[in-house]
């Protein structure tokens, strides 16, 4: 029997929506993705 987390989303919280908490790292972490990019997926067979 496989057991299911039980998980509660605080609905206080939805003010947050839409909303950069870290405006700083979020321009950082653009600018890195800028240079370097995404990662390549490798292929499973």
């Amino acid at each position: 029997m496989k057991r299911k987390p039980i998980v509660l989303i605080d609905k206080s919280l939805n003010y947050l929506n839409g909303k950069v908490l870290f405006p700083e790292k979020v321009d950082k972490a653009n600018e890195m993705l800028k240079k370097i990019g995404l990662p390549k997926l490798k292929n499973t067979k």
